[in-house]
């Protein structure tokens, strides 16, 4: 089974979830300065969704560069991906109407972490359909840098209880640490 149509098919669907991102967005109630700074937060959270949606996109096309075949759990596993990457969105705007509380705050990191997995989930089936020995499985090896994306994403649910902010701050961290494009993989690909 050939790669092109999931290829196409992501893109398109990572295209409306960022198009419904800044639909989403309020513009500020105010015409002057303070109305602007009101709306600063939702700003950052909408520059950081964005960022991880991109992020997920750019390393979903890599990995797919490094994918010679596919097959029917790797579609299933790239549209449980997709699935909580569209709840971004819904996150974001929860956060924004309930000022950053703790519960909508943790919800967001409950969606990456979800996403995190299954982008786990699809590289594992991506390297079940290729071989251990695949490009993707050579670049991949153990991953560390995979599994502790997902350990600070999970560890900041808790974490939005006892600070929201905090909790921003590890998606923020999580963010960095992925902001270049895997490079294990383009070594191989």
């Amino acid at each position: 089974m050939g790669k092109a149509r999931l290829e196409a098919f992501t893109d398109g669907v990572l295209a409306i979830i960022i198009t419904i991102m800044v639909l989403e967005m309020k513009v500020p109630e105010g015409a002057d300065f303070a109305a602007l700074m009101a709306a600063v937060p939702v700003f950052l959270v909408y520059g950081l969704s964005y960022a991880n949606v991109g992020i997920f996109w750019n390393n979903h096309h890599h990995m797919l560069h490094a994918t010679q075949r596919i097959d029917g759990t790797v579609l299933w596993a790239n549209l449980f991906l997709l699935f909580w990457i569209s709840l971004v969105p819904f996150a974001i705007r929860w956060m924004d109407e309930t000022h950053f509380r703790a519960l909508p705050t943790a919800a967001y990191g409950a969606v990456l972490s979800m996403a995190a997995i299954g982008y786990t989930l699809l590289k594992r089936r991506i390297i079940a359909a290729n071989g251990p020995s695949s490009m993707l499985a050579t670049a991949i090896g153990q991953d560390r840098k995979g599994k502790i994306s997902i350990a600070l994403y999970l560890a900041s649910i808790p974490v939005a209880f006892l600070s929201p902010w905090l909790a921003i701050l590890l998606y923020i961290a999580v963010a960095l640490m992925w902001f270049v494009p895997d490079r294990r993989i383009e070594s191989v690909a």
